[in-house]
């Protein structure tokens, strides 16, 4: 149990319930989703939930259910009340994270921006801070200032329905115009669904291995390397992606080459790398084999830099420079130079990076 971290949890309820239902078709909040996304982070050892409860009756029984601690803040003396719940719960989260050393995680639930100046205080104490929210009624302030941020509507047991079926229209549409209203809104439902691209998060993944080996040195395990994620994307997670946990998500990029995994320092973490060699150098031997094509063949002219990706994908569509760790294609070409595949120079003349494929 000493292993484990101590969770506080705050609810803007009136914030949370009112986008779930706004954003969610009409459908009726449940706390169950995120007691088990936070159930897998750590022991939750308070939680608290703010608001006018005369609103929400129905709510009170579920959330008792759950353990959690209804804080009161009647809202009916006038707009002067309005931000009250807000203010009392900024309050408390603080003054617990004075009085209470061992919660190291705070858990804030709302989509309300105003909460940012909590969300940094909290940060400056050195507590981890997991926002919750519903995607569509989120500041985009608030996800980027936590150390991960859990759309309410991503979470595992969330029935959100589909557009088709809140807005569907069984009694008008056959009558007015059958074949239109049928065949028409088929694809909306699809499209609500958010595209998840596994090349962008290799690209993602790959270039932060890069930047971690770079900069610290020393192994680069699967926590720290999600760790590091998190920083750079709060929201994100490899479940959106189809992945059940990130391990599978480094065994799929293993397989396609994108990183190496070895055994790491714990069983469960292995060290994570990229390829010294396989993609890279076929990578390289493209480069130098575009140069020479544009260059007429006989590999003693020059090809400007600008320009040259778009070659390079002409000849091969898939390539990315950020799937082999690189932040940008000159960093690529410069790594190409060192790698003995082409020469590359800086030319004042010509205002740009001038390459020649290399000999032998």
């Amino acid at each position: 149990m000493d292993q484990e971290d101590r969770i506080a949890l705050f609810l803007d309820y009136e914030n949370l319930a009112l986008g779930v239902r706004d954003h969610g078709g009409g459908v009726a909040f449940d706390f169950r989703p995120i007691a088990d996304a936070l159930a897998e982070r750590g022991r939750v050892v308070v939680r608290r939930a703010y608001a006018d409860w005369s609103y929400f009756d129905e709510d009170r029984r579920m959330l008792t259910r759950s353990h959690v601690e209804l804080i009161e803040m009647p809202q009916r003396m006038g707009a002067s009340r309005k931000n009250a719940a807000d203010i009392k719960m900024a309050v408390d989260a603080v003054e617990l994270a004075f009085e209470r050393d061992y919660i190291a995680t705070f858990v804030i639930c709302t989509g309300d921006s105003d909460f940012t100046p909590l969300v940094h205080k909290l940060r400056e104490l050195n507590k981890r801070v997991i926002g919750v929210g519903v995607e569509k009624s989120t500041s985009a302030l608030l996800p980027p200032a936590c150390d991960e941020f859990l759309y309410y509507d991503r979470l595992e047991g969330v029935e959100i329905p589909s557009p088709r079926g809140r807005r569907g229209r069984p009694t008008r549409v056959p009558t007015v115009e059958p074949p239109r209203v049928v065949q028409q809104p088929e694809p909306q439902p699809e499209d609500a669904e958010p595209v998840r691209d596994v090349d962008t998060l290799a690209a993602l993944v790959a270039q932060t291995v890069a930047g971690l080996q770079g900069s610290a040195g020393g192994e680069v395990t699967a926590s720290r390397l999600k760790r590091t994620l998190l920083r750079k994307d709060p929201t994100l997670s490899e479940s959106d992606y189809g992945f059940r946990t990130f391990g599978e998500l480094l065994r799929h990029l293993a397989e396609h080459n994108v990183v190496e995994l070895a055994e790491g320092p714990a069983k469960g973490d292995p060290e994570v790398s990229l390829p010294e060699h396989g993609e890279r150098e076929v990578a390289f031997g493209l480069l130098r084999s575009v140069v020479l094509d544009l260059a007429g063949g006989d590999g003693d002219g020059t090809v400007p830099l600008s320009g040259l990706k778009n070659q390079l994908l002409r000849v091969r569509p898939d390539f990315s420079e950020k799937k082999l760790g690189y932040r940008g294609f000159l960093q690529f070409c410069r790594a190409a130079a060192t790698g003995g595949a082409v020469d590359l120079r800086w030319s004042p003349e010509a205002d740009d990076y001038l390459l020649t494929a290399a000999t032998g």
